[in-house]
This record gives structure tokens, sequence and C-alpha cells, in this order.
């Protein structure tokens, strides 16, 4: 997962999941076998009961099986599936069952942890139910009840996508996830976000872990992985803006007993003041407050006043040398350490001040 965005400043258009778009092929297809007739579009009625059309394109059509692909629109959301192809080939079975097979370009979940057993292709639940549901429709509409379908989905260049995404952190391998809870990709939202948070850590739960390396992402990671070279990537979770969610799914995870967390300046003169929702669209750093913290950490007027005139937090660097000698830096992390271990009262918790250079200021309990 890359580096956080900035949101735009313009009404943003929503999408449609990999879920969703999956659904509309496996629809057009089974409709299309047991027909043996060409469509164009098709209708999913969405989780959130919303009927969504999609343009779908025949690819293979014979007596025992059908293709269907679509492109995906994620709207104006950075989604690193925005205009994937997802393609899902049907065919009937015996067995009165729906069965889901992994094509080319979808993962396979190889780590205990996740709601989908190990073995199985990366097809979430909610997406599963969807596709059933087209299915057991379109099966009974034409008297075929005795007959099962069997699904393969496959996403174009899928196994390149997924390198710049967490997958293989969560043990799923050769592909991306078909994911969607609710059918709609919501521009920047922080649901899925927090999703892989949360999946990140049942992952290191599953597979034995007890001792979390947390970052805000992949620079910070990269520079806190180098003080700990053994930890497993298992270990790793990218907290991005959601430190209150990241605490409070630690807090529910027993089995986790140490934390060691790496934050970057700017994200940490928010924390400190307990606003552990960073992103620079809901929260930004109070002057006032981190002049007071400098106050009470025994700095003279003259210096703490010099606080009142950055514009940036990571220009604080240019007043307080950036040192573990230096008490600002000290109080700065230790409202950060007090804010977090409130949240996770059981864990230890290591924090590690991050520079840009690379360099960091640990404070440990």
């Amino acid at each position: 997962m890359s580096e956080l965005q900035d949101i735009p400043d313009k009404p943003l258009r929503k999408g449609y999941t990999t879920g969703a778009c999956a659904t509309a092929c496996v629809k057009a297809a089974l409709w299309s076998l047991v027909t043996q007739q060409e469509i164009t579009e098709t209708q999913v009625q969405l989780p959130i009961g919303e009927i969504a059309t999609f343009r779908v394109q025949l690819n293979k059509l014979t007596q025992k099986e059908a293709t269907y692909s679509t492109i995906k629109d994620a709207g104006d959301d950075p989604d690193v599936t925005h205009n994937a192809e997802i393609m899902a080939t049907v065919s009937l079975n015996d067995t009165g069952d729906i069965l889901f097979k992994r094509g080319k370009g979808v993962g396979l979940v190889t780590l205990p942890g996740l709601e989908i057993p190990v073995g199985e292709p990366a097809i979430n639940p909610v997406p599963r139910d969807m596709m059933r549901i087209v299915c057991k429709k379109i099966v009974s509409d034409h008297y075929l009840e005795k007959h099962g379908v069997t699904i393969t989905i496959s996403v174009k260049n899928g196994e390149e996508l997924a390198k710049r995404t967490l997958n293989s952190r969560l043990g799923i391998l050769h592909g991306i996830s078909i994911l969607g809870t609710t059918g709609i990709v919501t521009p920047f939202s922080a649901a899925s976000y927090i999703a892989s948070i949360q999946q990140g850590i049942d992952v290191a739960v599953a597979n034995g872990m007890t001792e979390l390396l947390i970052n805000s992402g992949a620079r910070s990671e990269k520079m806190l992985r180098s003080i700990f070279p053994s930890i497993s990537e298992v270990s790793c979770i990218h907290y991005g803006n959601w430190i209150q969610e990241t605490f409070e799914k630690i807090h529910q995870s027993p089995q986790i007993t140490k934390v060691s967390m790496g934050i970057m300046l700017g994200k940490a003169a928010k924390l400190a003041q307990g606003r552990t929702n960073t992103h620079s669209g809901k929260t930004t750093w109070d002057k006032d407050f981190i002049y007071q913290l400098a106050i009470s950490a025994g700095y003279p007027e003259e210096i703490a006043n010099k606080v009142l005139a950055l514009n940036m937090a990571g220009r604080l660097r240019e007043i307080f040398t950036f040192t573990a000698q230096e008490n600002f830096y000290q109080k700065l992390i230790q409202e950060c350490h007090y804010h977090c271990q409130k949240i996770a009262p059981n864990v230890t918790i290591a924090m590690y001040l991050i520079n840009n250079d690379g360099t960091h200021i640990s404070y440990t309990i």
C-alpha cells in the first residue's frame, strides 16, 4: 500500500467494488449460458439495496461455459484496481452447489486469520453471497435447480496490481482480492483502510505473533524495520491516519503483548494533543498546544514563541535539534504514548519518533 494521498477539494464520484463487478460478470455469463444469447449490460442489486447497471462484454460462449468481463470503475477513489478488467467464467455442475475457483490474477489465501479459509480463492464472503444469489435466481428461473454453478473469477494483470497492495503480507498470493461489503466504492473512504488494519492484526494473531510493529506507511516502516531487522513482515501493520482504530483492535486482541510504534513528526504533533485521526483533512496541528508543550518541557518564552511562527509541524526541527537529548521531543513522544496507552492499557508500547532522514528518538516505558 502506498503512502496516503490528500483528498481532492471537489465533489467526488463513487464507483463499484471488485465484488460488484465480478457479480455482474457472473450474472451475464450464466444468463448467456442457459439462454445461449449475448447481452451487453446487466443489472445487479448491491448489498445496500441499490440497483447498479454494468456494461459487460462476451468473451466466450459455448454449450458448456460462458465468459464475460467488465472494466471496474472505482470513481474518484485512488484504487489500484480502477480500470482493471474483471472476468467471470461459469459452467453448470451436478453437485447442486455454487463452487468458486481462482482464475489468473485472483489471490490465493495461504495464511490463517482471514474470513476465507486457507487454500481458497481470495473472494470475500459478501461478494460470494452476491454471486450465489444471482446464480440461484437464474437456475430457478430456467428450471435448472438440480444443477450447481462453477464460478471462476479472473483479473487481467491482477498479480501485478497485487504488488501495490498489502495482500502478500496478509498471506494472499498471486493476485488481488475480490472485495466489497456494500458494492460501492466511496472515494477516500476510511472503511477499506481500517478493514485492512483489522485484517492485518487478525492474520498476525492467527500466525502466533505476540508483537506488532506499526507505522503510518511504507516509508516510516522501512525506517523502523532497520531497528527491528528480524521482525516478521506479518507483524507489520500500517495504521495510516487511524491510530484510534488500530489501538482499539490491538486492545481487542489479548494475544498481542507488545507494540513498537513509529510516527513521523507531523502526526506526532497531532497525536500528542489526543487527536487519534491524524488525516490532514480532519485535523491540523495546534501551535498553541505545541507552544505550551515546549513551556512545560522547560524552554524559555523566547524559544517557545518561535513555534507560533511556524507553518508546518515538520519545521519544529528548525527550533529543536532532533536528538534524544532534546527535552521537547521527549515530552512530545511521552504525550503520544499516553494517548495510545489509554486506548490499549494492557499492551507494552514502545514509541519511536522518526525523522525524514531515518534517525529516530525512542520512548520506552
